[in-house]
């Protein structure tokens, strides 16, 4: 029998991680309030006093945006419907093309598809996983419209570089901030550097509202459209004066008045909550000096990070096994999850979003092909090897933890440590 628990040896731990408890007495208050008001929702797809909502989700809005220094800020009912809004307020339509990373949940594009535009994938960053921006240059064609960014697992994409490029070229940006609240780079937060960006509110997210999404930015003309978007905007044509028609109709992206009392209060405590992680942060740093191979997460100079996940970076050819034969023994050493926040590693993160059958058949909305063959003459390529970096951190290097979080002690992520030390000592174990 071998020391390694997933060949029979004891295990580190047995007891269960704890689940963190996001709905305590302050959002049960916050809820009875709103149902003794009887106010559930005071939005009307129409001209007037509750064009914009009512009193929970105006003061939700008024206060994250003076939290984090944005002028504009438009709540909607899932940060899915967030991207969205934000690919329609910048005009984005048919034929246009967005660059996107290919490593994010498949929301980040399939919003640009569902306004008829294309998702043009540029490779990540091997050190943050965000979008390389030595690359997007040359991805920028005439048809170019956007860049969309994402701040992944919580790190900030390298927004010096992406600005310039976009006011080189004209181009609008869009910040997928879903990872990322309250994160600054340099001395702003990110979310509005670029035109437009935002959060996400569902459930595993650092403010959780059940589900919802917070768009943010600093353009005036942008948040009267992202408005009009979340709210059957083509009813205030007239009444707000707009001469530019372009994407204005609207749908119901509407946040409750709930889902605002909510987040009220827990947009509170987001700092206590990236405080805590970067402890555990640190934590797992220390316990990885001398395991060759294996690198905890990079914060680069002037940034800050929210650890929405701890991704790890693994080289098989230092540790000299797989990074899956080895996260799987890191598994083995620690109690099995009951519930999906207790699952301790994951290989991998997403499959690059090209390799997903819309983009291999190039089908999406409708039968025929569209948006894809809309501009003729021109072939999208998304097959494998089309982003080396992020398939090479998908099938061999990245591997996460998504217990790096609030109800999760120091004392508890020293077991997820020592694992991790064990499974490495006695690798040996692990070949043949």
């Amino acid at each position: 029998m071998g020391k390694l628990a997933i060949n029979g040896g004891a295990p580190i731990r047995s007891q269960d991680f704890q689940i963190r408890k996001t709905m305590g007495e302050r959002e049960k208050k916050a809820v009875a309030d709103v149902m003794e008001k009887g106010d559930i929702s005071l939005f009307f797809g129409s001209p007037g006093k509750y064009f914009l909502g009512g009193e929970q989700v105006l003061n939700f809005e008024k206060k994250w945006a003076q939290k984090y220094n944005f002028k504009n800020c438009i709540t909607t009912n899932s940060w899915t419907t967030g991207l969205m809004t934000a690919i329609g307020a910048c005009g984005v339509g048919p034929g246009d093309e967005v660059i996107c990373p290919p490593y994010s949940m498949s929301a980040t594009t399939t919003a640009v598809l569902f306004y008829g535009g294309i998702p043009v994938f540029v490779d990540i960053e091997a050190d943050t996983f965000n979008i390389d921006p030595k690359l997007i240059e040359k991805a920028i064609t005439p048809r170019t419209k956007a860049i969309m960014l994402v701040h992944l697992f919580g790190h900030p994409a390298n927004m010096d570089a992406i600005m310039a490029i976009a006011k080189k070229h004209n181009l609008r940006v869009i910040e997928d901030a879903a990872h990322a609240p309250g994160v600054k780079y340099g001395d702003k937060y990110v979310g509005a550097i670029g035109d437009v960006g935002g959060f996400s509110l569902n459930y595993h997210k650092h403010i959780h509202t059940g589900e919802g999404g917070v768009l943010v930015t600093n353009n005036d003309f942008i948040a009267q459209r992202c408005q009009m978007i979340r709210n059957h905007g083509e009813n205030v044509i007239e009444a707000y004066g707009i001469e530019d028609l372009t994407n204005a109709i609207g749908s119901n992206y509407r946040l409750t008045e709930i889902q605002a009392a909510i987040g009220m209060g827990q947009l509170d405590d987001v700092e206590t909550c990236i405080d805590h992680r970067n402890k555990l942060h640190n934590v797992i740093k220390k316990g990885l000096q001398g395991m060759e191979g294996i690198r905890a997460p990079i914060i680069e100079a002037n940034c800050t990070h929210a650890f929405y996940v701890y991704a790890f970076k693994f080289d098989e050819q230092v540790v000299g096994v797989s990074r899956d034969k080895f996260v799987n023994a890191v598994i083995a050493e620690l109690p099995a999850p009951k519930e999906p926040e207790q699952v301790t590693l994951v290989q991998g993160y997403i499959r690059p979003l090209y390799l997903n059958q819309i983009y291999q058949k190039q089908i999406a909305l409708g039968s025929k092909g569209f948006p894809f063959n809309y501009n003729q003459g021109v072939k999208y390529n998304y097959d494998k090897g089309l982003c080396p970096v992020v398939e090479r951190m998908y099938e061999k290097e990245l591997f996460y933890s998504p217990i790096v979080r609030e109800a999760v002690s120091e004392n508890d992520i020293q077991d997820l440590v020592r694992a991790m030390q064990k499974v490495y000592e006695n690798r040996q174990e692990l070949i043949g």
